[in-house]
């Protein structure tokens, strides 16, 4: 029987090394549960916003002044809205709302700004959805209804099928 002799720089060379790797897998693991912050739509300037004043500006001079808007009205009062929203989500989980500007821009028929209002993130609405199927009324049907159910019913006479057709060859 053979012993391998290890001599104590080497040892401590491989303690060092395991608790460098340890360090980097733990560092590695704690930035996954980091949480994801992410931006979307309007990029709201104060100034900008601020220098829009109603009864003095046009639709023309806020499209320059801010640009285009996040959302139109189609109907009645033709408003614009700006809307900017911070979400922030961990993993793989929905993105939570955690700040929301809301900015609407209202005009009169001759295209005058009259008001500017500002919303915030109570105007978010939580929708729960019912689940992952539609509830339908009539005949509940199984996996293996819904895989072969359509077998032999192409073609068959009366169902708009090539062999249902009544029209004569010449």
């Amino acid at each position: 029987m053979s012993v391998t002799f290890v001599p104590r720089a080497h040892a401590a060379t491989i303690r060092a090394r395991a608790a460098i790797l340890g360090l980097a897998a733990l560092g590695l693991a704690a930035s996954a549960c980091a949480p994801l912050r992410s931006h979307q739509g309007y990029i709201i300037d104060a100034d900008l916003v601020n220098a829009i004043q109603p009864g003095v500006d046009t639709r023309s001079s806020v499209a320059q002044t801010l640009g285009h808007p996040t959302i139109a009205s189609q109907f009645g009062a033709k408003d614009w809205y700006y809307v900017a929203r911070d979400s922030r989500n961990l993993n793989f989980q929905r993105p939570k709302v955690r700040d929301q500007i809301t900015l609407k821009i209202s005009f009169d028929e001759a295209g005058n700004v009259t008001t500017i209002s500002r919303g915030g993130v109570q105007q978010v609405a939580n929708v729960d959805l019912y689940g992952k199927t539609t509830p339908t009324m009539g005949k509940k049907r199984g996996f293996f209804e819904d895989l072969f159910g359509n077998i032999g019913t192409v073609g068959a006479a009366g169902g708009g099928g090539a062999a249902g057709n009544d029209r004569t060859q010449p």
